[in-house]
């Protein structure tokens, strides 16, 4: 009996001292996590984020308890918040290539055919090839080319054209304006472009609208998949929207190639068209590097869908601050007459000319980012960001809200201020901060930024020459809040544009530098 007891309390001794060990080292390990919300079986953290604001303000707000870097669980999936532009720029360039992964979820794999885009396509050798292709081919169109910049000008003068028309009545803007930036993408993706009215182009936004809706909601089926087993609304939607557009990119694609020469390129769709064909005619198996047709439709679809809503969205909001600040609009409207007048329209090359209307579009970039939360990253590998270790599969989300409105990186961070990104002789510089990151940066930056750089300049530059844009009568201001989704977008608001003095009997261009529209 007396063996059974030292037995007993040797083996008490051993596991207590095998448990403090585990205990300890599960202790040093916890201290190189970061700061977590609470979390509980099968939901995780999801009980802390119902009911509070936006999340990207939410996030912001949760800094002053856990910190520039916490996690959370998401049902079963890990992720953490970056909220600090070092931990950022950390994740984006230093380590690009470890966080350069991408989630998988219902919603996307039904957006992209099983991930076979870009935007939300994980980090491999065919993503990288594709996003080769698609970059040269954005090039070719490049900044400064005459291509896109007529094509950018030509909807610039038909909006205004549409302005004109409208002019002094209580207008909501924002279908005019995604008319506009449509058909320069369609322009870009499918040498072609669509008259108001017509019943494509209609269709166009109607699934575009649908998508956008759907895959803004967040849904529960995106963090616990088993859901989508039983019937669902929103996937029906998005996969009926999904339907629609899918059936007019295989027309596209098809009319591209019937009439498809190696000899010519005329868009997009014929530089993915001459990739596949280069890959085929070389025997390096368009199949094995990914390059199906599958690949080709959802590349253009990533295109066309991200380059509408993003650009659409940042002109709706520059619209929505220069209504509430007049007079940076009248700054904007000084320097246009000084260095433009009323004998042509603005071109790119004027931009190095007009700083304070580039300094505007900067500063609305900075204050409302279109993705306030940038798509999350998912880490290859394990690793670490500044001083805790990452484990592979983490989700990482660069909060990019609180990042644009740091105290410690910005002045009144919260105050419209086109003024910061100017020098004290009223010439562009270099933004104030570090944090500037409107784009994203490293391996994943946006590819459309040069072309939404582009529109947004040209677009705004034309505008603003011959408009004043301002409240009409008994309507508020827009509200600056902002509702979040795919894209942070603005309440709908109403604009009154009136044209300015000097041109209501001179609302076009002179013929030697006329542009005209479809």
């Amino acid at each position: 009996m007396e063996w059974f007891i030292y037995t007993c309390v040797f083996a008490a001794v051993v596991l207590m001292g095998f448990y403090m060990k585990r205990k300890m080292r599960g202790f040093l390990i916890d201290n190189r996590s970061p700061p977590s919300l609470p979390s509980f079986p099968v939901i995780g953290s999801l009980l802390c984020l119902k009911g509070h604001s936006l999340p990207h303000i939410f996030f912001q707000q949760l800094q002053k308890k856990y910190g520039d870097m916490y996690s959370l669980m998401m049902g079963p999936h890990k992720v953490l918040i970056v909220n600090n532009h070092l931990h950022a720029k950390e994740v984006l360039l230093k380590k690009g290539k470890i966080f350069a992964g991408r989630a998988r979820t219902v919603t996307t794999d039904i957006l992209t055919r099983d991930g076979k885009d870009i935007a939300f396509a994980d980090y491999s050798n065919t993503w990288r090839f594709h996003r080769k292709i698609v970059h040269g081919a954005l090039c070719m169109f490049g900044e400064g080319s005459a291509s896109i910049e007529k094509i950018i000008c030509r909807e610039a003068s038909s909006l205004c054209e549409v302005l004109t028309d409208l002019q002094s009545c209580a207008v909501d803007l924002a279908p005019e304006l995604t008319h506009a930036v449509t058909n320069v993408v369609c322009s870009l993706c499918f040498n072609s472009s669509y008259k108001r009215g017509d019943p494509e182009f209609e269709g166009m936004l109607q699934y575009s609208q649908g998508i956008v809706n759907t895959v803004a909601k967040d849904s529960l089926v995106d963090i616990f998949s088993w859901l989508q087993l039983f019937p669902n609304e929103d996937l029906r939607i998005l996969k009926h929207c999904v339907s629609m557009r899918d059936k007019l990119l295989k027309k596209k694609y098809e009319e591209h190639k019937v009439d498809y020469s190696d000899n010519v390129q005329r868009d997009l769709l014929d530089a993915l068209l001459r990739a596949k064909s280069s890959s085929e005619n070389n025997n390096t198996g368009s199949q094995e590097i990914g390059l199906t047709e599958d690949h080709l439709l959802m590349t253009v679809g990533d295109i066309f869908g991200a380059g509408v809503e993003t650009t659409t969205t940042v002109l709706k909001w520059s619209i929505a601050y220069l209504i509430h600040h007049p007079q940076v609009q009248k700054k904007i409207q000084e320097e246009l007459d000084s260095k433009i007048g009323k004998d042509r329209h603005p071109l790119l090359n004027d931009r190095g000319n007009l700083p304070y209307l580039e300094a505007t579009i900067r500063e609305v970039l900075r204050i409302r980012p279109v993705a306030p939360l940038l798509i999350p990253h998912v880490a290859l590998s394990d690793s670490s960001i500044g001083e805790y270790n990452i484990q592979k599969g983490t989700r990482v989300i660069i909060n990019l809200w609180s990042i644009h409105h740091d105290e410690k990186e910005w002045k009144n961070p919260d105050l419209f201020i086109p003024e910061r990104f100017l020098d004290k002789e009223g010439n562009s510089a270099s933004p104030p901060s570090l944090s500037y990151l409107p784009f994203g940066a490293g391996i994943r930056v946006c590819l459309g930024e040069a072309l939404a750089k582009m529109e947004l300049f040209l677009f705004l530059s034309w505008i603003l020459q011959r408009f004043t844009l301002g409240v009409p009568s008994g309507q508020p201001l827009p509200d600056l809040q902002g509702k979040f989704g795919v894209v942070l977008q603005p309440q709908k608001f109403k604009v009154e544009a009136r044209l300015r003095p000097g041109w209501e009997k001179n609302t076009q261009v002179p013929q030697n530098n006329e542009v005209k529209s479809d």
